[in-house]
């Protein structure tokens, strides 16, 4: 039999850690849609509300922080997950420190997930649109979490002394939006049959989705070259990530 240290984890429950609302769903919904529907518990944790994102000059940040919010939970119901943690940091202005690894291992500790997805730290200079600064700052700042932070009582040691959050172990972390995955870590997620949740995801971000056409086939393809890249059969459609062992 293999050792313990070889056997893959039990996943029952799952943390999204996102910078910004419509980031999970431009990247994961699909995947999100498959795990709630084999049972899996997901939470999303929005570092910020998008308060920086739209056309609206009108409209004031805290306005377009509210919708943004209202948007992401319409989206994340489309997909099964209804638990959602708003940090309510400046969008914009997220900076890998201490304070940022500081908010997300407090989530971590009291969420206790299985699995992390967030987004990769690793600029992608063929995708730039993935390696906004908040990404890259949440990505490393989520990492860090992970290992060391959350498993470590002597890290924050507050959290423990003052909110009981009592340290725990992340074993694995998804990234999405990175450059390529060498193929011992990358996965393939089959998402022919929630694509469609995945674009009615996109779609509750009026303010951002709302006047764009060709949404859905944009998607499409994107999705047909992942399952390309996965070496699944033909028509299939696919998200792809890159797995990281934290155990």
């Amino acid at each position: 039999m293999p050792d313990e240290e070889s056997t893959e984890p039990t996943i029952e429950r799952v943390l999204v850690i996102m910078a910004h609302p419509d980031d999970v769903d431009f990247g994961s919904a699909g995947t999100v849609a498959t795990w709630t529907d084999a049972g899996l518990e997901v939470t999303y944790c929005l570092v910020t509300s998008g308060d920086a994102g739209g056309s609206d000059l009108t409209q004031s940040y805290e306005d377009r922080a509210s919708l943004r919010e209202a948007e992401q939970t319409n989206a994340a119901a489309e997909v099964g997950v209804t638990d959602l943690r708003f940090l309510r940091l400046p969008d914009g202005r997220l900076e890998y420190d201490l304070d940022l690894r500081k908010a997300i291992t407090r989530v971590i500790r009291q969420v206790r997930p299985h699995r992390v997805l967030t987004q990769s730290s690793e600029r992608n200079v063929d995708r730039i649109y993935a390696s906004h600064p908040d990404h890259l700052a949440v990505g490393q700042a989520a990492i860090a979490a992970v290992y060391p932070d959350a498993r470590n009582p002597f890290a924050f040691p507050e959290l423990l002394a003052n909110e009981e959050l009592e340290p725990w172990t992340v074993p694995e972390v998804w990234t999405q939006g990175g450059p390529e995955i060498p193929e011992p870590a990358r996965v393939v997620v089959d998402i022919t049959d929630t694509f469609d949740r995945k674009v009615a995801a996109l779609r509750a971000h009026v303010s951002q989705t709302g006047g764009r056409e060709g949404l859905a086939d944009f998607l499409r393809e994107w999705a047909v070259d992942n399952a390309r890249i996965g070496g699944l059969p033909e028509g299939r459609l696919a998200e792809v990530y890159r797995r990281i062992d934290t155990r």
